[in-house]
């Protein structure tokens, strides 16, 4: 990846996704250590953020708004009352990308100067690792070079997918929410393997990386799941007696039935933030 060319990037209240998206702007050169800042409330959290990536730190959100070129907003919800107000002055011309949950674009621009370029990012827990799935959304003022830049940074921390907004909540009920999915699945299958006799340790990397390995194979074969499944599925095999099993629990209703869920609890909490 090339490096954000004379970008200045403020993540306002780093939290563990901020600080995942530093480590792999870093990692991978997207952007310079002294092209960062990063503002936090918590003493322990800055002190932290400054050993671990050498970038400068703060508690003053103006002072790095006014610094920066591209704001990145990493804070709670119940944060925005407080922390726009403040900002809204100093964010005129800037880029100002979001990675509120729930937060739509057209009520950040209501409390921002008019013209504000905003960018709405959904990113998940596997950022963490590099592993990432953000889905970006952009308002109509970004600039061609906006969708560049925020592609090319989460892109630093995963794979990336442009959505439009009203795609969000669903979103957030699969990829968002998904990780937790998985790892349930991950802990079940190791506690079969440990009722069959293996070791904990052992079951919990054979299901893993065994997960893992299924999620590589679907990515980079860019074939569909179900021809996949079949080509492991031999008759009257022990696959197949194991996907029946799952039939009959009714696996991919629940799974589903879960994604629908988390998109409902998604939209319900989204209607909470425009009251």
């Amino acid at each position: 990846m090339r490096p954000i060319a004379l970008k200045k990037i403020a993540l306002i209240g780093a939290g563990q996704m901020a600080e995942a998206l530093l480590r792999g702007l870093l990692a991978s050169g997207v952007a310079a250590r002294e092209s960062l800042f990063a503002t936090d409330p918590s003493e322990a959290r800055r002190i932290r953020m400054t050993h671990a990536f050498d970038i400068r730190t703060g508690c003053d959100n103006r002072e790095a708004a006014s610094w920066a070129n591209v704001v990145v907003l990493a804070v709670k919800p119940q944060m925005l009352d407080t922390v726009l107000p403040e900002l809204a002055p100093f964010l005129s011309g800037r880029l100002v990308v979001s990675i509120v949950a729930g937060m739509p674009i057209k009520q950040l621009a209501a409390r921002l100067p008019s013209g504000t370029r905003i960018v709405r990012v959904m990113p998940n827990a596997p950022a963490m690792v590099g592993e990432g799935m953000s889905a970006v959304t952009f308002a109509a003022a970004a600039t061609p070079e906006d969708r560049e830049l925020v592609t090319g940074m989460f892109a630093s921390v995963g794979r990336v997918v442009q959505v439009e907004e009203h795609l969000m909540d669903a979103v957030t009920g699969l990829s968002g929410s998904g990780p937790a999915y998985v790892f349930i699945a991950i802990e079940a299958l190791a506690d079969a393997g440990v009722k069959m006799g293996l070791s904990r340790s052992i079951a919990e990397i054979l299901a893993a990386q065994t997960m893992l390995g299924a999620a590589r194979t679907v990515l980079e074969t860019g074939e569909h799941p179900g021809r996949l499944k079949d080509r492991v599925t031999s008759p009257g095999g022990t696959t197949i007696a194991g996907l029946h099993q799952l039939e009959q629990g009714k696996l991919r209703a629940t799974l589903m039935a879960a994604v629908k869920a988390a998109t409902m609890r998604a939209e319900e909490m989204g209607r909470s933030c425009l009251s």
